[in-house]
């Protein structure tokens, strides 16, 4: 068995096309969704990779998205408002990331509204 620092490492992506291009083609279509609607209802958010996941920052980074084999996770935790927090109750995890399963539709207005609040809460302009 070879040594772990003889092992070869992927590369961490540069930007959220080469994070997408690394995607299947079910959650490639999915992340571009969330990326589209975190970009309408946060105009001012910049695009950028954090913790090697697809992200966006006002200032400070406030949402992160990724593709896992059978969900779509988004980070981090999200803890007020408490009507929104509620409604996303059945997509909790254990630590409040939130988790999408491939199998059911994306709740795409509901990640708008996530978004939204994250980026009060964490996002920073100055």
């Amino acid at each position: 068995m070879k040594d772990q620092s003889q092992m070869p490492s992927t590369p961490a992506p540069k930007d959220h096309e080469s994070f997408f291009f690394t995607a299947s083609p079910e959650a490639r279509l999915r992340l571009e969704a969330i990326q589209a609607v975190v970009e309408q209802k946060v105009p001012s958010a910049q695009r950028c990779i954090s913790y090697g996941m697809p992200a966006f920052r006002l200032g400070k980074v406030f949402f992160y998205f990724a593709g896992f084999k059978k969900h779509i996770g988004i980070y981090p935790p999200l803890k007020e408002p408490a009507a929104l927090v509620e409604e996303l109750a059945s997509y909790r995890g254990p630590k409040g990331n939130l988790s999408f399963p491939h199998s059911q539709p994306l709740p795409l207005e509901l990640i708008g509204r996530v978004a939204e609040a994250l980026a009060k809460h964490y996002g920073r302009t100055g």
